[in-house]
């Protein structure tokens, strides 16, 4: 039986799970990254060309990525000073409205970035440097937070009912 105060399971969960994995794949090849350009502008006096478009894609995409985990794990920002001395139902209820404020935060900015993605495919928008397609990062990004949207859902619901 899952645990009543633990976070949702299932396929949401997964999803976070998988997507913060390969956020912190992103990241470790952003950091792999940055360090062969050190590197080689220390031996050569030549970075690796478009380093710079490189990490603010993988940086970006490792964020995305960590969203829906971080939501999942309700390891973001909480402040709970005010509601603590509160009965739990009060600080359930206070916290599945802020939850569903997150819903709506993350869904409108999955929708918007969606179609970013959807209008810089169309225009054929690229990275300055390297001309990488830019499209599939905004729409990457337009998932992490459609993800991060499904599970403030599921633990809105969840608090909603008393997490039972």
């Amino acid at each position: 039986m899952p645990d009543p105060d633990g976070p949702p399971g299932g396929v949401i969960a997964r999803l976070a799970r998988l997507l913060a994995l390969a956020g912190g794949l992103a990241l470790l090849a952003t950091a792999l990254l940055t360090t062969w350009s050190v590197l080689q502008r220390w031996l050569t006096r030549q970075p690796v060309p478009g380093d710079f478009e490189l990490v603010s894609l993988g940086a970006g995409l490792a964020v995305m990525g960590f969203l829906a985990h971080g939501t999942l794990m309700r390891s973001n920002i909480l402040v709970d000073s005010v509601t603590s001395w509160l009965p739990r139902r009060v600080t359930d209820a206070v916290d599945a409205f802020w939850m569903l404020v997150w819903v709506v935060v993350a869904a409108v900015l999955a929708e918007r970035l969606f179609v970013g993605a959807r209008e810089t495919l169309r225009s054929g928008t690229t990275t300055m440097v390297l001309g990488l397609p830019t499209w599939w990062a905004i729409g990457l990004g337009a998932l992490g937070f459609a993800a991060t949207a499904l599970v403030a859902a599921a633990w809105t619901l969840r608090l909603a009912r008393g997490r039972f």
